[in-house]
C-alpha cells in the first residue's frame, strides 16, 4: 500500500534512505550521509510530501515531492529488486505531469532505472554539497 507519510513514519523513512544512501552510493564516504540525517529529517521531509510504501504493517520505500522535483525515492536495501521504487515512481507519475530529479552520474543502477522509466538527461550539475557528477532528468506526461 502506498499512503502519505505521517510524522511518526520517521524513523523508519531515515532508517531507509540512510541505509539505501550509503548502499547506493559507495563513491561518497558514509560519514557524509550520516551527518546529513538530521536536516533530512528536521528540514526536507516536512518541506516535501512524501509517500511510503508500506506492506505488512513494515515501511518498505519512500518517495518525497517537492513542487514538480522527485526529490527523493529510496527502497530499504533488503526490499530492492522487487519492482517497490517503480510502484512508487508510478505513484508520483500520476499526481504530476512533470518530474525533474537529479542523480549522481556514478550512481549506475539509478540512472538506468531513471531512464527506464522514460526519464531523460536534460543536463548535467555538480552537487554543491559533494562535489559529485549529477545529471538531471526530467519526465513529462504526454
Amino acid at each position: 500500500m502506498i499512503r502519505p507519510y505521517h510524522a511518526n513514519d520517521a524513523n523508519a523513512v531515515l532508517d531507509i534512505w540512510l541505509s539505501a544512501s550509503i548502499q547506493a552510493h559507495a563513491f561518497i564516504h558514509e560519514s557524509f550521509w550520516r551527518d546529513q540525517l538530521a536536516a533530512m529529517g528536521e528540514i526536507y521531509l516536512p518541506q516535501a510530501e512524501t509517500l511510503v510504501l508500506e506492506e505488512a504493517g513494515q515501511i518498505l520505500g519512500f518517495a518525497s515531492l517537492h513542487e514538480h522535483r522527485l526529490a527523493a525515492l529510496f527502497i530499504a536495501p533488503s526490499a530492492q529488486g522487487r519492482g517497490l521504487g517503480k510502484r512508487l515512481l508510478d505513484e508520483a507519475k500520476r499526481r504530476c505531469d512533470l518530474l525533474e530529479l537529479s542523480v549522481y552520474s556514478a550512481n549506475n543502477r539509478a540512472c538506468a532505472f531513471y531512464q527506464n522509466c522514460g526519464f531523460t538527461v536534460v543536463s548535467e550539475q555538480s552537487d554543491p554539497h559533494t562535489g559529485h557528477p549529477e545529471l538531471v532528468m526530467r519526465w513529462q506526461r504526454h
